[in-house]
């Protein structure tokens, strides 16, 4: 597991593209979501922007910020009706004018790329962090523990090594 570490870092041939793609998830997140899932939104973005050859290359930048913002929803479990914000994943790309089949083409093209998957530290809501047990988990000794009961020294090594997200005193 690594780091949450969210980097916004982009190529410069690739800034125009992250500009058009997160001025459309922003607008989206502001209007619909949270400041949250904003942020999330532009991670995932300069990831894609990222990569090498970088699949957000080619196709329209609607189509790409609607697949973002639909994985992440799934991720997060935004169509789930207990879930704040919320809002089905058919509305989401309605929203975006984008079809829902085409969003779901774009989120498996992400998800391949970034090696996204359900409850991933990196594409989390922070609730979701702190409440995912697999987060915490390390074996130690052939023992299983929780890595935020063990002492801050031994939490300092293992954020540095990229095992949690961050050091749960921390955050207070």
């Amino acid at each position: 597991m690594s780091k949450v570490t969210r980097s916004k870092s982009i190529p410069k041939k690739m800034q125009a593209r992250y500009d058009q793609i997160v001025g459309l998830t922003d607008e989206f997140c502001q209007k619909h979501l949270n400041d949250e899932y904003r942020e999330l939104a532009q991670a995932m973005a300069a990831a894609l922007c990222r990569k090498r050859p970088s699949p957000v290359a080619s196709g329209q930048p609607r189509t790409w910020a609607c697949g973002i913002v639909y994985t992440l929803g799934k991720i997060n479990f935004l169509s789930d009706p207990a879930s704040e914000p919320h809002m089905t994943l058919a509305d989401l790309c309605a929203a975006f004018g984008v079809g829902q089949s085409t969003a779901s083409a774009k989120s498996r093209v992400i998800i391949d790329a970034l090696g996204a998957h359900q409850m991933a530290p990196d594409w989390s809501l922070r609730r979701f962090i702190d409440a995912n047990p697999l987060v915490w988990m390390a074996e130690v000794n052939g023992m299983l523990v929780d890595l935020r009961d063990m002492p801050r020294e031994v939490q300092e090594i293992v954020f540095e090594k990229g095992m949690i997200p961050y050091i749960p005193d921390d955050r207070g």
